[in-house]
C-alpha cells in the first residue's frame, strides 16, 4: 500500500494576498490557481524543490472559518519547513521582513527558527541535523 499526503488546507482571507506572501516572501511556487466559481478558487503553493505535499490556500467563506484565519492550531507551530541551507533561507526571511518569532538555535534534531506568516500562523524553519 502507498499513501501520500497531497495538500494541507490553510484558511486565508484573500487569495491574491496569500499568493503574494508565499511566492514573494517565502519563494514558494504557485502550482495551481483554478477558478471553481465566482468566489472560490483552487490555489496551491509549495516550496521550491518540493515533490509531495502542497498548501491549499482556502479562502474563508463563513464567519466561523474567518475566525480561524491565523489561528488554526491555537498558537502552536503549525507548519514545518525543512531546508538544505538554513542561513540562506533565514536571511531571505529577514530580507523580506518576515516576522521572526524565535531566533535560530541549534537543537539535537537540527538548526531551527520560528517565523510567522502574514496571518500569524507559526512555522518552524529547520535544517535537519
Amino acid at each position: 500500500m502507498k499513501q501520500e499526503l497531497a495538500a494541507i488546507s490553510l484558511v486565508v482571507d484573500d487569495y491574491d494576498k496569500a499568493i503574494k506572501f508565499y511566492t514573494e516572501k517565502l519563494n514558494f511556487r504557485l502550482i495551481e490557481d483554478t477558478p471553481l466559481s465566482e468566489t472560490k478558487r483552487w490555489v496551491r503553493v509549495a516550496p521550491p524543490g518540493s515533490i509531495g505535499c502542497s498548501i491549499l490556500l482556502a479562502k474563508a467563506s463563513t464567519e466561523e472559518q474567518a475566525s480561524r484565519v491565523g489561528n488554526q492550531t491555537g498558537g502552536r507551530v503549525f507548519l514545518f519547513l525543512h531546508t538544505d541551507d538554513f542561513y540562506r533561507d533565514y536571511e531571505n526571511l529577514k530580507r523580506n521582513n518576515v516576522l521572526i518569532v524565535r531566533e535560530p538555535s541549534v537543537e539535537e534534531y537540527g538548526t531551527v527558527a520560528v517565523f510567522s506568516d502574514l496571518y500569524g500562523n507559526l512555522w518552524d524553519l529547520i535544517q535537519p541535523a
